[in-house]
């Protein structure tokens, strides 16, 4: 393409979705309804195209030009298994509806997007019983989009555990690289299902996307942390009571390394689980596979989580500094973050890890635009 390929980013937080898509593609808009994360935002990338508002306040003309790409990473509160299950009509994830009808603005007005990649939770494939994706299917196909859908797992760019959903919509005459039957790596069953229960109509235009697998990720969750000299940890009572939180089953890691002297570095969250007497008791859970868990907001259902490092036969342990989770999620070291560690945590834990869609950048979108510009090139 000879001209940059141009987007909108809703529901933009910091702009990691622009961290992702690169210095080749050209930001015509952003929209965020907090300012803390539209704070960010200016301080990465100007002032220039951040609009802070309710996503439902805004009309077409804030929205300059026509965009290739409309991104969405809309919240998934209501989504979430963390949530109360609210759904798309939940006060949060209802915010797609008010997106939506920007789109709708911008397809009657001749300026629809060619491609619109909607972000979240992989919950969103069963929340209320499937309704809520096929409400969001039938949305854009009533619009005229074909779909396509898949779901990426951070974890195989960087080592945090993050598995999202992306459904793309495509305009007329725009496809991605596809194929005819799902691939196992980027369609799991609960996709499939949800692909299934979908009417005719959708199924008829959708496509499978083709994407190549990542390349072999080479860092771990020990290649991104601080020096020890700049951070705090916890008092080794403290840490104690974590480990007494903790199930036989997963004391067991601990206590070998413990006593053999070996290096172990894990990350866990307290959780409430079945005490198997028809109570619930907290525990906490640590994995040690050189990845984290899912970086989640200091609001979210279950608590930040905590670092557990085993050296030398001693346990310590700390919260993620700011700029660890901001590594978690493939930021550059470049990205400034807010001073304040729990609106640095908001701020990356409601946000998209810009390797993945960096991924779908390249592999994706690119192609999609480039046949679309030149039905001679393939």
């Amino acid at each position: 393409m000879s001209e940059a390929p141009t987007f909108y980013e809703f529901f933009a937080g910091g702009g990691f979705a622009r961290l992702g898509l690169g210095p080749g593609w050209r930001c015509l808009f952003a929209n965020d309804w907090e300012e803390a994360k539209a704070a960010s935002y200016r301080a990465n990338w100007g002032a220039g195209e951040m609009r802070v508002t309710d996503v439902h306040a805004l009309t077409l003309q804030d929205l300059p030009g026509r965009a290739d790409l409309a991104w969405a990473s809309f919240p998934c509160q209501d989504l979430s298994l963390a949530g109360a299950g609210a759904g798309l009509s939940g006060a949060r994830s209802g915010a797609f509806w008010g997106f939506h009808a920007l789109i709708r603005g911008l397809v009657e007005g001749g300026r629809a997007p060619a491609l619109i990649a909607l972000e979240n939770v992989v919950g969103l494939l069963s929340a209320n019983c499937g309704a809520d994706f096929a409400a969001l299917a039938r949305a854009f196909d009533g619009l005229g989009y074909g779909l396509s859908a898949l779901v990426l797992d951070a974890a195989a760019f960087v080592p945090q555990s993050r598995p999202r959903l992306f459904v793309v919509a495509r305009a007329a005459g725009v496809e991605v690289p596809g194929r005819a039957t799902p691939d196992p790596a980027l369609a799991p069953a609960s996709l499939v299902a949800a692909w299934r229960a979908l009417p005719d109509r959708i199924r008829a235009r959708w496509s499978w996307p083709r994407l190549p697998a990542p390349a072999t990720r080479r860092t771990t969750l020990a290649d991104l942390l601080e020096p020890d000299g700049g951070v705090a940890w916890r008092a080794a009572e403290a840490t104690q009571a974590l480990l007494d939180l903790m199930s036989s089953a997963h004391r067991t890691r601990v206590d070998q390394a413990l006593r053999s002297g070996e290096g172990l570095v894990g990350a866990g969250f307290r959780r409430m689980r079945p005490d198997g007497a028809g109570g619930r008791v907290q525990r906490f859970e640590a994995r040690f596979d050189g990845v984290a868990g899912c970086l989640r907001t200091p609001a979210g259902g279950s608590s930040r989580q905590t670092l557990l490092v085993i050296e030398r036969g001693r346990a310590r342990s700390r919260l993620f500094t700011s700029r660890e989770e901001a590594r978690l999620m493939g930021a550059p070291d470049g990205y400034q973050l807010p001073g304040r560690a729990t609106t640095a945590a908001h701020l990356v834990g409601d946000a998209v890890a810009p390797p993945v869609v960096a991924h779908l950048a390249r592999h994706l979108f690119a192609p999609a635009l480039a046949l679309a510009r030149d039905p001679c090139a393939a």
